[in-house]
């Protein structure tokens, strides 16, 4: 059997993001994929995270690791408590205190644990940094 990367790897799109009218930097459109966005590459996927988080943070005042997560992965799809969990453990937060959404550390860790529960795999961190360096060329 061949040794097949995750769906979210495979669209470059390891937060797996659902298809929707938002479209982002580096998007595939149309995606290939009838649920998923697709991407140029993993950079992009990993900024489009970022850029969520940010839109989560900013304008949907959704400040915590349980509050983000639950809008993210909801229960109808999701073990949400695990996934809270997961997060919360990798930034070294509790699962109630508000994140520091300009903190390049604290979130490179956070999208970096999301992309795990994701998909299944340990993300590569340099391609978070790639996506952390897309991310804020656009906010500089």
């Amino acid at each position: 059997m061949a040794n097949r990367l995750p769906r979210g790897l495979r669209n470059n799109n390891p937060g797996n993001i659902r298809i929707s009218k938002t479209t982002y930097k580096g998007e595939i459109v149309p995606s290939q994929d009838t649920a998923f966005k697709q991407f140029e590459s993993i950079g992009y996927g990993y900024r489009a995270m970022f850029v969520l988080l940010h839109y989560y943070y900013y304008s949907l005042h959704l400040k915590t690791v349980r509050q983000i997560i639950s809008r993210y992965a909801p229960p109808s799809e999701n073990h949400t408590e695990n996934y809270i969990r997961h997060v919360a453990d990798a930034i070294l937060r509790g699962p109630d205190s508000e994140i520091d959404i300009r903190s390049k550390d604290e979130m490179v860790l956070m999208v970096a644990a999301m992309s795990k529960v994701e998909n299944g795999v340990p993300a590569n961190i340099d391609e978070v940094l790639e996506g952390w360096k897309l991310y804020r060329q656009d906010r500089s």
